[in-house]
């Protein structure tokens, strides 16, 4: 059973993480009697937190909100969560940078000293790849978040045209920011890349929020983006261990261990003579175990590049 502080500090962290609680699931999720929940309630209460007694058919607990409530409390869990959040919060952010750090040395100065420690063992280093994932201004980010809260049609210049949609949520896919919304003029669902927006206000009217088509936006993300289903997929032994060659391959490639020196080697692509060369492009011997199509690609590859140095 949790010490008595301890327990306090789950319970506030579990009436912050949803509205309603019955104190019955409460209880189990402490480990204790609902009795000891209503006297640790009591005692959240007389810290000055306004936790408020719900109707159900055995009690319930809600955390309202209350101009004089105390600071927020971290478990171990929490505080390396903010710590993490914020350290990396700036790699695909503009604008943010120093409000970031302010937070961070806030957060910490109020933590316990256990926690302090913890959070001052993970210092990470956030190093963004400017090419392919360029940061948002905060501003913007913003801005595109209250239209999606308020429910209202915005209006942004994009690629050089004024685009209007309907915004229904921001999402952040493989290192940058999205805009999914219901494009008026196209008539049609679209996802716009949030650091190519330049917002026109005001913002347009209130709207009423369509359904997706699909069962969640995770899931509709997840389609958008999907890569294509290569048509050509073949299979080589490499004399190389696996895992010398697994940091040149996609999460979708299959490396099989073969032992200490060789392994088995799964690719697809768009065509049987580039799989053949994307297969060789490890500079090991190989054999190739399938299909003939593989086969007969290689030969075809290694015939034309021997005519052009006879050449």
């Amino acid at each position: 059973m949790l010490e008595t502080s301890g327990r306090l500090l789950k319970l506030l962290s579990l009436l912050q993480a949803r509205r309603d609680w019955p104190g019955g699931t409460l209880a189990d999720r402490l480990g204790v009697s609902p009795r000891t929940v209503r006297r640790d309630v009591d005692r959240l209460r007389e810290l000055g937190y306004p936790v408020q007694a719900t109707k159900g058919p055995d009690g319930g607990y809600r955390l309202g909100a209350g101009a004089d409530l105390p600071p927020l409390l971290f478990d171990a869990d929490q505080a390396v969560a903010v710590a993490v959040a914020l350290q990396t919060a700036t790699t695909s952010v503009d604008g943010i940078e120093e409000a970031a750090l302010r937070a961070l040395g806030t957060v910490r100065q109020v933590m316990p000293a256990r926690l302090r420690h913890r959070v001052d063992a993970l210092q990470v280093t956030s190093v963004r790849r400017t090419e392919d994932r360029p940061r948002v201004d905060a501003e913007v980010l913003l801005t595109v978040g209250a239209a999606v809260r308020a429910r209202e049609v915005l209006r942004f210049g994009y690629k050089d045209v004024v685009r209007r949609c309907e915004p229904h949520h921001v999402v952040m896919w493989g290192g940058r920011w999205y805009l999914v919304g219901w494009d008026t003029d196209r008539d049609d669902w679209r996802t716009f890349r949030v650091d190519r927006m330049t917002p026109r206000t005001p913002n347009g009217s209130r709207f009423t929020p369509r359904e997706l088509p699909a069962p969640d936006v995770a899931t509709y993300i997840a389609e958008r983006f999907a890569a294509p289903e290569m048509p050509c997929t073949g299979t080589v032994v490499l004399a190389a261990p696996a895992a010398q060659i697994m940091p040149w391959v996609r999460p979708t490639d299959l490396v099989e261990p073969l032992g200490d020196d060789r392994c088995r080697l799964t690719l697809s692509s768009w065509s049987w003579v580039g799989l053949a060369a994307t297969m060789g492009m490890f500079d090991v011997e190989l054999e190739i175990e399938g299909p003939a199509e593989l086969r007969e690609a290689a030969i075809r590859l290694a015939r034309r590049y021997t005519a052009h140095l006879d050449r």
